[in-house]
């Protein structure tokens, strides 16, 4: 009796279902696009524009299925054949834009997986050619046609799109916040690959009954058989956990990217400290201690008395035990800055990616040892450069790229960010005063190329000549 009286109760209220589940996907996408205008910088907030507009189109999808029926007995029927075609062109391009977000999650593809990038947009145009305009030529029943294409677009692009997005969703929690040790992002992020897993399932597999298989078994009318409540209600409950799920992450995420930038510059500035502190300890204390030892050794040519000669031998041994610890603490001190440059910018470039979220990319010829001091001052460039990117210009990927031309004896370095570009008349700030201030010490030149909208390019270009280790 409670099931029949249940039923009745969802018959009479299926508008409203159908508006709130609009309106649950549509809102889900608006606050998405507002919230990430903010987070550009970041790759996994740079594919959410696909999810937003997932969500804006399927709440214009699902809210024709509320206003079509009622404008229908008013106007006519080719007109009602136009917004039927409409609405379902509105489901496949949601589908299609839930793929491409899961299709930019799962990047970058290795070589041999490359071909699937243009899955979504193919899968769609198949849809477009067969089903949706074949379909419409041939079949005569517009019902039986609607139903097919519908059942189609969620066969073909719904489930595979939710899926994929799920597996982006995990691999994006997994290597990028994982790391970070970030348990808030990461748990709302496997929170949003549930949601998108249990869409995946309800609405790519549930499609309205038609005489096919296997939509003539698992179907709308069979859930609701089985469950009493429409599938669209739990597919809004999935939406609105969706929604939640991934604003409540950026919002997060803003936080934990800000302290970990701040992270990136303390670092910079530690190893400024570092650097001035090697530059006292050469150019002062040990050359002190070694002028003293010299003047001890002098001493001890002259010294005619036995007793003070034993103590000015003792006096350079402790002052040239004094020298050989200075130079172990140098040598620490210069312990990054002693390996290959190479080796040091992807030690570098790990360190930005993991502390920032950022995608960055090297690429570096095998240059041939420099002295710490000038690898000093190209890490210092390169960290700066870096920082200023991961920072300012909202970009989702940086690539450092490193160029020896044995030819001219010179190698030159490369970071180049896609983000928003540099004003036309730049604020020379401590950044880039710094990043100047090394090319001039190199004996080098620092080029900045810059277009609005377009990116930067940081080129530090060195001569090798004197700086050969």
């Amino acid at each position: 009796m409670w099931v029949t009286v249940l039923r009745h109760w969802f018959e009479i209220n299926r508008p409203i279902f159908l508006f709130v589940y609009g309106q649950v996907f549509f809102v889900m996408g608006l606050a998405i696009l507002l919230q990430t205008r903010r987070y550009s910088r970041l790759a996994l907030a740079y594919s959410m524009p696909w999810l937003a507009l997932f969500g804006i189109l399927h709440g214009f999808y699902q809210w024709g299925s509320l206003f079509i029926p009622l404008q229908e007995p008013h106007i006519s029927a080719s007109v009602v054949i136009v917004l039927r075609s409409l609405q379902l062109l509105l489901l496949a391009a949601s589908f299609a834009a839930l793929f491409q977000f899961g299709m930019r999650l799962l990047s970058p593809l290795s070589l041999e997986w490359q071909w699937l990038k243009p899955i979504p947009l193919f899968l769609l145009v198949a849809w477009l050619a067969v089903p949706f305009y074949l379909g419409l030529a041939l079949e005569h029943d517009l019902e039986r046609w609607r139903v097919w294409t519908e059942a189609l677009a969620r066969y073909f692009l719904g489930f595979p799109g939710a899926l994929t997005a799920a597996m982006g969703l995990r691999r994006q929690a997994k290597l990028r916040l994982l790391p970070l040790e970030l348990p808030s992002i990461y748990n709302l992020l496997r929170i949003a690959g549930v949601a998108l897993l249990g869409y995946a399932l309800l609405g790519g597999l549930v499609v309205p009954p038609a005489d096919f298989f296997p939509a003539n078994v698992i179907n709308t009318e069979m859930f609701e058989k089985v469950f009493v409540v429409p599938v669209e209600v739990f597919q809004s409950m999935l939406g609105i956990v969706l929604a939640v799920a991934v604003i409540m992450g950026l919002d997060v995420f803003e936080f934990e990217t800000e302290r970990l930038i701040e992270r990136m510059e303390q670092a910079q500035v530690v190893a400024i400290e570092r650097e001035r502190i090697a530059r006292d300890l050469h150019d002062g204390a040990i050359q002190k201690v070694y002028a003293a030892g010299l003047l001890a050794q002098s001493l001890r040519r002259t010294a005619k008395d036995e007793a003070m000669a034993e103590g000015l031998d003792r006096l350079m041994e402790g002052i040239n035990a004094a020298i050989a610890e200075l130079r172990r603490f140098l040598s620490d001190l210069h312990s990054e800055e002693s390996l290959h440059l190479p080796r040091a910018l992807e030690t570098l470039v790990e360190e930005a990616r993991r502390i920032s979220g950022t995608e960055i990319y090297l690429q570096a010829d095998d240059v041939p040892p420099i002295s710490p001091e000038a690898t000093t001052h190209v890490l210092s460039f390169a960290r700066e450069a870096l920082s200023n990117a991961i920072r300012h210009a909202r970009s989702p990927l940086i690539e450092v790229r490193l160029y020896y031309f044995p030819a001219e004896e010179k190698m030159r370095l490369e970071v180049e960010d896609h983000g928003i570009g540099l004003p036309d008349d730049p604020d020379m700030g401590y950044g880039l005063r710094n990043m100047q201030d090394r090319a001039r010490l190199l004996g080098g030149m620092l080029t900045l190329e810059s277009q609005r909208g377009k990116g930067t390019r940081a080129i530090l270009e060195v001569p090798l000549d004197g700086l050969l280790d």
